[in-house]
């Protein structure tokens, strides 16, 4: 059986924000956290992910840009060709292309959205800024693909025995299922508050008691593990275990539990 892993990434990781990696198990409807990893830098993760010979993860990174942008600017509207062409261009100018594009659009209509952003409320995958989702695309897609992912959302071909399974996952679509749009994480250690202590707390208790709906799975922990992920103020370890139970619940799904008909240039956040 393939690992199961959900991934929280950072387009410039360090030791003190690394990317992480919660590895996991599914055992009837319970998802069984084995161990979180952690890399400073996007090589030592893409490394470890060839490494690992066989995997289904869900990954906190956007997997495609909006295909209105993508027209409009004149990239290939094939995936494959127009992450190569977007993985050969500099961060400044990804930057120059998009600011240029917002530019010329209305207030209330700067950024072009995907389909898939209105279910899962996700942020438009073309932003460098707050947060940056543009550059996490940038530095994550192309050492997905070197380590031998298969992406179902981009290429229909794609079936169960594929070795390596990459999906684009979001954290918050599961976390507003469990708390609302309670805050429950911050980079900022002046806003790391009682309060979003309280909502880690509140997050994991119903992942853990009853479980999300949405998916029909609940979260399995030890104590030192509970403890670990309420101490992480910032939330990577959290996110990488919300995007875990996303790809426990595709794995069970017919054809990844994507939709029939989604844009396989713009791709889909699974469970959307």
């Amino acid at each position: 059986m393939a690992l199961l892993l959900g991934c929280d990434f950072s387009s410039a990781p360090t030791k003190r924000k690394p990317i992480v990696i919660a590895q996991g198990a599914l055992d009837g409807s319970v998802v069984h956290l084995a161990q979180l990893h952690a890399f400073d830098t996007l090589d030592a993760w893409g490394e470890w992910l060839a490494r690992t010979p066989a995997w289904v993860g869900g990954f906190d990174v956007p997997f495609g840009l909006p295909r209105e942008l993508v027209v409009q600017l004149g990239w290939p509207l094939q995936w494959a060709a127009s992450m190569a062409h977007y993985a050969g261009m500099s961060r400044a100018a990804i930057r120059a292309d998009f600011a240029a594009f917002c530019a010329a659009r209305p207030i209330g209509g700067k950024f072009a959205h995907r389909a898939t952003d209105g279910p899962a409320g996700s942020s438009p995958s073309m932003k460098w800024v707050n947060p940056p989702v543009a550059f996490m695309l940038h530095a994550g897609i192309p050492r997905l693909l070197a380590a031998g992912a298969c992406v179902p959302a981009h290429d229909a071909s794609i079936d169960g025995g594929a070795a390596r399974v990459a999906l684009e996952a979001y954290p918050g679509l599961l976390a507003r299922e469990l708390i609302g749009r309670r805050s429950y994480k911050a980079d900022d250690r002046a806003r790391q508050t009682p309060e979003r202590s309280a909502a880690r707390t509140d997050l994991l208790d119903a992942l853990c008691t009853a479980g999300s709906r949405r998916l029909g799975l609940r979260l399995a922990l030890d104590a030192s593990q509970r403890a670990g992920l309420l101490a992480d103020a910032q939330g990577d370890r959290l996110d990488a275990v919300l995007c875990l139970m996303q790809a426990a619940w595709a794995s069970t799904q017919p054809g990844w539990g994507l939709p029939p008909g989604a844009d396989p240039l713009e791709g889909w956040i699974v469970s959307a």
